[in-house]
């Protein structure tokens, strides 16, 4: 989200891709996608043998949406009619939450005792090293979480849902798809 502002250290990237895309001169159009939902979904599992998330977030609220309401956004586009070349969609979930709130829905669904942990910034990488996730993806999760913690994951825009046609998905119903794939494997 907002990559020409955004203080998260993964949108550097996305920034130098953009000028270059604007600088080539090739009609394009940008589609900037917020947080995914499966960033924490994918972890459900170790929520579920811990009976807790955590993270460095503190209350900061996350406009995430599952991968599949993104991908249909692009293809919303690449169909559309209406001349898209120039223009800059910033695409999040309509439904934003907190960490607080994430666990409280698994807690919610499962029946367990699941509470958020918030951390500091350099116990949550530390913690994602431990658990033997690469320095630097634990780098970036630790970023983008501390900069949630800051509002560099929300975004009330709605353009996500617009162009899709239907509300994005709730996270209730993520939740609900990643503890059926978690029973199942």
């Amino acid at each position: 989200l907002h990559a020409d502002v955004s203080p998260l250290e993964l949108t550097i990237e996305h920034r130098e891709t953009e000028k270059l895309i604007k600088a080539s001169g090739v009609p394009s159009v940008i589609l900037r996608n917020g947080w995914y939902t499966e960033n924490y979904t994918a972890g459900i599992r170790a929520v579920l043998h811990h009976n807790a998330v955590i993270g460095c977030a503190r209350d900061g609220r996350i406009s995430a949406a599952p991968r599949q309401d993104y991908a249909e956004a692009a293809a919303a586009v690449l169909l559309s009619d209406a001349d898209q070349a120039g223009k800059t969609y910033e695409l999040a979930g309509d439904e934003a939450f907190t960490l607080t709130q994430y666990a409280a829905e698994i807690a919610r669904q499962t029946g367990k005792p699941i509470a958020y942990h918030d951390l500091p910034e350099a116990d949550y990488k530390a913690a994602l090293i431990a658990a033997g996730v690469p320095e630097a993806f634990a780098g970036v999760f630790s970023d983008s979480d501390a900069g949630a913690a800051k509002g560099a994951l929300f975004n009330n825009s709605h353009a996500l849902s617009r162009l899709i046609g239907r509300p994005t998905t709730p996270l209730s119903a993520s939740i609900a798809d990643a503890l059926s794939r978690a029973s199942v494997a």
